[in-house]
């Protein structure tokens, strides 16, 4: 028994160990047991499977589905199959290590033929699926005529919204312009394998992620045909000059390299923001593409300044006399009232405050017999007799 234990103990280590240095949490259910008369047969973490390239008809999709998950930043994963008489749903969640991911993840797995759901502000549903965005989780639900259980999912989606962890999404999408979009093709896009499945032509990051870009990416209708169009936020207007710059050395970008052997590539820059058209035919037919993109950056510079206009003759002799007349009305004013609170004060309370007697001295020069009194100057002498 102590044998068997210590195993165990050393299995439960080595997995959370596994755990940690994939980046995956430990598992902790999110999913409900039981929803709406339906029961969970089997309720679990998700396995991380081992992709091979071998016979496989999905492999490839797996591999791409994984590289996906990785590069949006999965944090863990639970599936849960329900089961309700005949009836059987798969729900798979996705946590994600925050909202930016959870939502990249969520424009991935979304299909054409997903019309906009009600169950959050960002959710999708067909006949035989539904996708759900939650803060940082990504709710994956398979089944059969799910229109008609939809009061049951929004008691799924309800406890599983409950359990989400909040915070702003990307706005990058609002840089894409409407005219001519592919409905439900705009992708959120954080790194290249994900940019690479749409836009395989060209090299391992092109774009520049590794410069702290992101993407939104939406496939448009050019005539008969159909172009990418790829809007790129950089830190700085500078960083994004200069892939402009790498994309007009290395490729043909705006007819710099005729003889390139990759596609021809449009772009253009609007501060922070680079627009890059790819499919297109020529630079008209890409600029009524390009011309649409406009960053909502303001960017604004503040120098110091300094501008003195000289005043006319006449305006400086007036000013001078205003002022002089000002101070000279404040001066008299000011006399007046503290001679009057002075006055005041000398009646009210005689030899208290001013002029007290006993601190005034009278320099005489000895011309009269008489000598002077200080209370004379002041009045005080009656109010000594009395």
């Amino acid at each position: 028994m102590r044998f068997r234990g210590t195993t165990v103990l050393f299995v439960s280590l080595a997995a959370a160990a596994w755990a940690a240095a994939q980046g995956i949490a430990p598992y902790s259910a999110i999913l409900p047991p039981s929803f709406s008369g339906w029961a969970a047969k089997s309720r679990g973490p998700i396995e991380p499977q081992a992709i091979d390239n071998g016979d496989k008809a999905n492999s490839v999709l797996e591999a791409q589905q994984a590289a996906a998950l990785q590069e949006y930043g999965l944090a863990a994963g639970e599936r849960a199959e329900y089961l309700r008489g005949a009836e059987k749903l798969q729900a798979t969640l996705y946590k994600m290590k925050d909202p930016s991911g959870a939502y990249g993840e969520y424009s991935y797995l979304r299909e054409p033929d997903m019309a906009r759901a009600g169950f959050t502000d960002h959710s999708s549903t067909s006949r035989t699926r539904a996708l759900v965005l939650a803060g940082s989780l990504v709710l994956d639900i398979r089944g059969k005529d799910l229109p008609r259980i939809e009061s049951d999912l929004k008691k799924l989606v309800g406890a599983v919204v409950s359990l989400a962890d909040g915070g702003p999404l990307p706005t990058l999408w609002q840089a894409l312009p409407q005219n001519g979009i592919v409905e439900r093709s705009d992708r959120y896009i954080l790194g290249p394998n994900v940019l690479g499945q749409f836009i395989p032509a060209y090299p391992r990051d092109w774009l520049g992620f590794s410069s702290g870009a992101e993407a939104e990416l939406a496939q448009y209708r050019i005539g008969e045909r159909r172009a990418y169009l790829i809007v790129a936020d950089f830190p700085t207007p500078q960083v994004a000059a200069e892939k402009l710059k790498e994309l007009q050395q290395k490729y043909n970008t705006n007819g710099s390299n005729p003889g390139n052997q990759y596609p021809p590539l449009f772009a253009k820059r609007s501060l922070t923001l680079l627009a890059v058209v790819s499919g297109g035919q020529n630079q008209a037919e890409a600029d009524k593409l390009l011309d649409q993109v406009h960053s909502k950056t303001e960017l604004t510079w503040n120098e110091p300044g300094f501008s003195f206009t000289e005043p006319g003759i006449g305006t400086m002799i007036v000013g001078a006399i205003m002022g002089t007349g000002i101070i000279c009305m404040f001066a008299l004013i000011s006399g007046f009232a503290f001679g009057g609170f002075r006055l005041v004060v000398k009646r009210l309370l005689p030899d208290k405050v001013f002029d007290r007697s006993s601190h005034l001295q009278v320099l005489q020069l000895g011309l009269s017999s008489k000598p002077i009194n200080a209370e004379d100057f002041y009045g005080l002498g009656k109010f000594r007799q009395e």
